[in-house]
């Protein structure tokens, strides 16, 4: 006979903020492997920094979804806000700089992954303050 747990783990909402963004962001990237071409004319990014970008986020969601389950998740949680605060700062710095000449649906795109990249910083920030210890 198994018993339902009121209870809720400290660490919950760092985990499940943590396989959200691992599911989400390999979305993105599985999008960016398949759409490069098409997607590249749309944004002004080259078809190369799509394909880089996709790989990149493959990556970094299966790293993230496998740190989710650790036992000690806590120092995985603060790796992944601080990588999605790197993000943040670098997709605004890409929009203020230009060093490549984007289209306005490319900066839409950067801002917009900007702002989703701080989202999920914050969920991971919270989820990491709550664990008791």
């Amino acid at each position: 006979m198994t018993t339902l747990s009121t209870s809720t783990r400290s660490d919950s909402l760092l985990r499940l903020s943590m396989r959200a963004d691992a599911v989400l962001s390999g979305l993105c990237g599985i999008t960016l492997l398949a759409a490069a071409g098409p997607l590249s004319g749309f944004t002004g990014l080259s078809k190369g920094v799509e394909y880089g970008i996709g790989a990149a986020f493959v990556v970094y969601a299966t790293v993230v979804f496998l740190a989710a389950g650790l036992e000690r998740v806590r120092p995985a949680g603060i790796a992944t806000a601080i990588a999605n605060l790197l993000f943040t700062v670098a997709a605004v710095a890409v929009v203020l700089a230009r060093p490549v000449d984007v289209t306005t649906a490319g900066v839409v795109a950067l801002l917009g992954s900007g702002v989703y990249t701080l989202v999920f910083a914050d969920l991971q920030y919270l989820g990491v303050r709550r664990i008791k210890g």
